[in-house]
């Protein structure tokens, strides 16, 4: 099974897509197996982070911001210098995270949450979701 989703970002955005996550393994009806989330962006990452502390994200974001600053002098640059970071902070973050499905839910740490993270922005985005079922 395939699921695709759609999102509306804005510069630097986090969107948590836990629920996306947890509802297409429910209506999957997998018990067991594992599940592929897909993000076919490149200025945009996925990550996994746990969502009772708002400042997380501020720490989250600055720390990522320190590590890759949007900077003028990036060898490309084929559109502007926030999209070359962003291309970093994508490779650097990744575009998938995958999950056990155990019991017909996705195994997930009772701090985690699933996070889409938008580097550019704001932009049309989409995501996929891919349940696979053990043979």
């Amino acid at each position: 099974m395939l699921k695709n989703y759609k999102l509306e970002t804005v510069y630097n955005g986090v969107h948590d897509i836990t629920e996306q996550l947890i509802q297409a393994v429910e209506e999957s009806g997998v018990q067991e197996g594992t599940c592929l989330v897909y993000n076919p962006h490149s200025t945009a990452g996925l990550a996994v982070f746990s969502p009772w502390d708002p400042d997380g994200f501020v720490d989250l974001d600055e720390e990522i911001r320190r590590l890759v600053p949007t900077r003028i002098d990036f060898k490309h640059q084929h559109d502007t210098p926030q999209d070359a970071a962003g291309h970093i902070k994508s490779a650097l973050l990744g575009v998938s995270d995958g999950f056990i499905i155990h019991e017909g839910k996705p195994l997930i740490g009772g701090s985690q949450h699933l996070y889409f993270l938008e580097f550019d922005g704001p932009r049309k985005r989409e995501f996929f979701i891919k349940i696979q079922p053990d043979v």
